[in-house]
Parts: C-alpha cells; sequence; structure tokens
C-alpha cells in the first residue's frame, strides 16, 4: 500500500442489520482498502454483532469494539461519543486519512481511492465526501440529497489527519457536522462534497429516517443551528426558503421554534466566539452575494492562514 493512502475507518453503529452488509461487502470492495476499520457496536440489540463478526473473521483490516446498550439510539453527541470510542483505541499517528463512516452506506468500488485523489490535487482540501443518493420509496428512482457543496456530509467524513487535529476533532454536540466543516474553513482548510459521479453513494436509510418525525427532528436541529452560533437572520432565511416544499412549512415552523426556544431558555453555545463571530460573517456574506460565490471569496481570504501553517506543503 502506499504509506500516503493509509487511510482509517471509524464507524459507530446501532441496530443496522437491515443495511449492514451492504456498507461492509462494498467496503471490502474498495480498489484500495483501507489500513484498518473500527466498527463500534453500541449496544445493538438486532443482529447487529452476529454479522460484525461473521465479517471480522473475513477482513483482516476489520476490527470490532463493542460498547454496553445505553437504552436508546442517540443522534448527534452519542455517534460521536462512539466514534471517539473506537479512536481512543488505535494510534492516530499511523495513519493519512481518517473517515468517520456510517454503516447504512453503499460506496462505490474506487469511492476511497477517488477522494485520497481529490485530496492529493489540492493539498488544502481537509476534508470531502462525494455527494449522497438515496432511492426515492414511491418512484423507486435515485435522487440526490439535499447537501451543500461545501460541506463533507456527515454520514462519511473523510478527513486528512492533519485537518482534523488542527480543528480539534469532532464536537460532542448536535451540529458536530457542521462546526467541523466551518472550523476547517476557518482555519484556512477547505471542506467540500463536490458532485463528481465517480464518487456518488447510496444512503441506504433515506435522510432523516433515524429522527422520529419531521417535528422532532427539525426542533433538533434549530437548537443545534442555536448551539453553533448561526446568524438569526440567516437561519430565517433558510427556513422561509424551505416553505415552498411540502411538507417544509411543519418543519420550517420547527426549526425556527427550535432556535427560538433555545434562545429563550438560554441554553449554552459552542463555547468558541471567534468561531462564532466568522461563521455569522460567512453566512451574511451567503445572503449578500449567494452561498457558492461567498464560500469561494472565503476560501479565497484565509488561503494565507494555511499557507503560513503548512509553508513545507508549499515547498514541495
Amino acid at each position: 500500500m502506499n504509506p500516503s493512502r493509509r487511510y482509517l475507518l471509524i464507524s459507530p453503529c446501532r441496530d443496522e442489520a437491515q443495511y449492514l452488509r451492504r456498507t461492509l461487502d462494498s467496503v471490502a470492495a474498495q480498489s484500495v482498502p483501507p489500513a484498518l476499520w473500527v466498527v463500534v457496536d453500541d449496544g445493538s440489540t438486532d443482529e447487529t454483532p452476529a454479522i460484525l463478526e461473521e465479517y471480522a473473521r473475513r477482513l483482516p483490516y476489520l476490527r470490532v469494539v463493542r460498547r454496553t446498550d445505553r437504552g436508546r439510539r442517540q443522534v448527534g453527541p452519542g455517534v460521536i461519543e462512539a466514534f471517539y470510542a473506537g479512536l481512543e483505541t488505535v494510534r492516530l499517528d499511523e495513519f493519512d486519512y481518517l473517515c468517520k463512516l456510517d454503516m447504512d452506506l453503499d460506496l462505490p468500488a474506487r469511492y476511497f481511492e477517488l477522494l485520497m485523489q481529490r485530496m492529493e490535487s489540492d493539498p488544502r482540501i481537509g476534508t470531502t465526501s462525494g455527494k449522497p443518493w438515496f432511492v426515492h420509496p414511491q418512484r423507486g428512482a435515485l435522487v440526490p440529497e439535499v447537501c451543500g457543496d461545501e460541506m463533507s456530509v456527515g454520514m462519511t467524513k473523510f478527513y486528512r489527519v492533519a485537518c482534523f487535529r488542527e480543528i480539534g476533532g469532532f464536537v460532542r454536540q448536535v451540529m458536530w457536522d457542521g462546526i467541523d466543516c466551518h472550523r476547517c474553513r476557518m482555519l484556512g482548510w477547505i471542506a467540500e462534497s463536490r458532485d463528481l459521479e465517480p464518487i456518488r453513494f447510496i444512503h441506504l436509510r433515506p435522510q432523516g429516517a433515524s429522527q422520529k418525525g419531521i417535528w422532532t427532528g427539525r426542533l433538533r436541529a434549530g437548537f443545534g443551528q442555536y448551539f453553533m452560533g448561526t446568524s438569526p437572520l440567516y437561519y430565517l432565511v433558510v427556513a422561509l426558503y424551505r416553505l415552498p416544499a411540502h411538507p417544509a412549512v411543519i418543519g420550517s415552523v420547527a426549526m425556527l421554534w427550535g432556535y427560538l426556544r433555545s434562545w429563550l431558555k438560554g441554553l449554552p453555545r459552542y463555547d468558541d466566539p471567534e468561531f462564532r463571530r466568522f461563521l455569522r460573517s460567512y453566512q451574511h456574506a451567503c445572503l449578500r452575494m449567494g452561498k457558492r460565490a461567498a464560500t469561494l471569496r472565503t476560501d479565497a481570504e484565509r488561503a494565507h492562514l494555511w499557507h503560513a501553517s503548512h509553508p513545507a506543503s508549499m515547498a514541495r
């Protein structure tokens, strides 16, 4: 294996027997296999442990870490706690790339090879993912999930180890998968999910299916945006933008109420004032000029921060 392409996968999972084999098989078929894959069984009560045991006998790079059942699926902080339970079992210095990978995905055979090629083509790319697609439950056709080009997606966060360390890893709270990409951009790295067809992948569980109902899921999203420090004006515009699509009226109201309720309660926020100032400045630029233009401008303006921190990369 090329020593510059040693990548580590860490997969938190809980009761994934319905999708597990598809993910395991798609990773086993990769053109560049992982150096190590740590799957954290977060207290599964279905057939997940038996399936993982079966594949661990077949795949030499697969290691299973088992945690006790905490009683329920926990979106956000629970997933990241399980991720870190896996990360604590390895020496991160031995790897060049790190990926938090969900266990409800079907990946194309060159997925990780092409992600690494993308990052090798531009040393500033700190995290990338490609685009998730899912099977429409009524039409049966593959359709893209809604996600911006300026973020790597939460179900497969592929990172340079150096970038992951510089941003301080993942925050153990809702919106961990937004804070990480914004911290990348703040420090001069590039975060992206470019829509290149060979690295599109299938999300076997439709977007938001792990959340119990539109209202509950969007309330959580509203709190997450409040916690992250999102501009109220920006979030209001985002919520109104969602209104024309059914059933987004309920979802938009829940998003705004989740944010407002968190503010009224005085709930704690992500404790980094510099980050919150950067985030709001970026979001206001998105409102003025559009997200694509604002992202390109921000990436260009903050390039000097990355260059100053990585002179050896520039010398090469």
